[in-house]
């Protein structure tokens, strides 16, 4: 793997005006110098003219980053702090290895049949180490963990937990229009994510009940794999090589078929339709296809608003809803992809939205690291953004992403809140229906 950026330009670029600080997650709850955006591209340049050591200290300080790119949004060089993070967590892999955890969840992810065989298993004995309340789509554990190391990770905390039966495995590949009295508009795929497929499954089963409404054909690629995301921020790019690899061959053999491939989670659909083609940069063939599949893969919702007539439909024929909705804009949505007016442009036919006092803060999960070892920062993050939420409201609160959700699900069970998270996706099936 060659490095795509020179860390030395890049720290030579940065003008150090800070105005990546006031948004930076991690500064928010670590007022450090180093570990701040422009701390981060500093201490890479010197790594990159060897004079910083990778050592346990440089490592856990550039494992500390949420990958948020709020810092990318607001610098006026538009440097790619994100990416050069990313970059040398590669170098930190390489150095330090992968967490055993870590490598199995990895294993899982390149590897379906086994996956459904630990989902299914963890169905069958979830309820014996997990106390689970359906209404939040959460879980939290019957009883402590001895392991002193384990138990900050998951003391008092919310984690999804595993449906009887995937996403995948619920419905045929082939969905067509049956009522001969209506034309179909199309086909479109759908590209579900890993949570989506196991943990939330009501969001695939939204989304094809939309689908339906608007009288679209739908396919349901059975192999897909993992977009790769949890491996490629954790730095193990063995992984990110395989899935990516292996989806775009898949998708290479339906991709002129259907009009969109059609994601329902922001940190899917920007992995494909941006981080691929970052991460091939030095497999020019490889990239090339990653570039061919990426002007179809869109959010659902940002399909949704821009193709269809779903809006009109929700206007006339939608049910007025007494939720009140408070919209949690997802990094990899708003920062990455532009996604913000789209879900709210749907939400508001049917629901009052309440919006938090700053709904493009970053929530908290920042990927497989920050979820286990640094599951403290994260925890600080949640917070803040569980105290935006209650501040409103709100009776729900929603993101097109199901990390977000996750970590939210979780900020929230730490405060007496009576809020519920909701893919809009839900939501708006929910409006639709009699």
């Amino acid at each position: 793997m060659n490095n795509k950026f020179d860390f030395t330009k890049i720290s030579n670029e940065c003008i150090k005006c800070g105005k990546c600080k006031p948004v930076c997650t991690i500064f928010g709850v670590n007022e450090d110098e180093t570990t701040s955006p422009r701390g981060f591209i500093e201490l890479l340049g010197a790594y990159k003219r060897d004079e910083l050591e990778l050592d346990i200290n440089a490592k856990n300080i550039f494992e500390s980053c949420f990958l948020c790119t709020a810092c990318v949004e607001a610098c006026p060089n538009d440097l790619p702090t994100d990416m050069i993070i990313e970059q040398v967590r590669y170098d930190i892999a390489k150095k330090y290895g992968i967490a055993w955890y870590k490598r199995a969840f990895f294993f899982l992810l390149r590897h379906r049949t086994i996956m459904n065989i630990m989902a299914k298993l963890g169905w069958v004995f979830q309820t014996c180490g997990l106390k689970i309340d359906h209404k939040t789509q959460g879980a939290k554990l019957r009883f402590d963990l001895p392991i002193e190391k384990i138990k900050p990770m998951v003391e008092g905390r919310t984690l999804p937990f595993a449906n009887r039966k995937s996403f995948l495995n619920s419905y045929p590949a082939n969905i067509k229009i049956k009522n001969k009295d209506k034309k179909s508009n199309g086909k479109v795929a759908i590209f579900i994510g890993c949570m989506g497929n196991y943990a939330y499954t009501n969001i695939g089963k939204s989304l094809l009940f939309i689908l339906k409404k608007l009288n679209y054909d739908v396919f349901i690629p059975k192999k897909q794999l993992c977009c790769g995301a949890p491996a490629y921020f954790t730095g193990d790019f063995d992984t990110v090589d395989y899935l990516i690899k292996k989806n775009i061959k898949y998708f290479e053999t339906f991709i002129d078929d259907v009009e969109a491939i059609i994601v329902p989670e922001a940190t899917c659909s920007a992995m494909i339709n941006t981080d691929w083609e970052h991460f091939l940069h030095d497999q020019p063939s490889w990239q090339k296809r990653a570039k061919a599949i990426a002007p179809k893969v869109v959010m659902a919702t940002k399909w949704l608003e821009n193709s269809t007539n779903l809006k009109e439909i929700l206007a006339t024929n939608g049910k007025k809803m007494e939720d009140i909705v408070t919209y949690h804009d997802p990094c990899h949505a708003k920062k990455m992809q532009g996604v913000e007016k789209e879900p709210r442009e749907l939400l508001k036919q049917n629901y009052t939205i309440d919006e938090m006092s700053d709904p493009n803060a970053c929530c908290g999960f920042g990927g497989v690291t920050m979820q286990s070892e640094k599951y403290h920062i994260a925890k600080a993050v949640g917070v803040k953004k569980a105290a935006m939420i209650n501040n409103t409201k709100a009776t729900v609160v929603s993101a097109e992403c199901s990390a977000c959700r996750m970590q939210i699900t979780d900020s929230l069970g730490r405060t007496d809140s009576n809020v519920i998270f909701k893919n809009p996706i839900e939501l708006i099936a929910d409006a639709l229906k009699n």
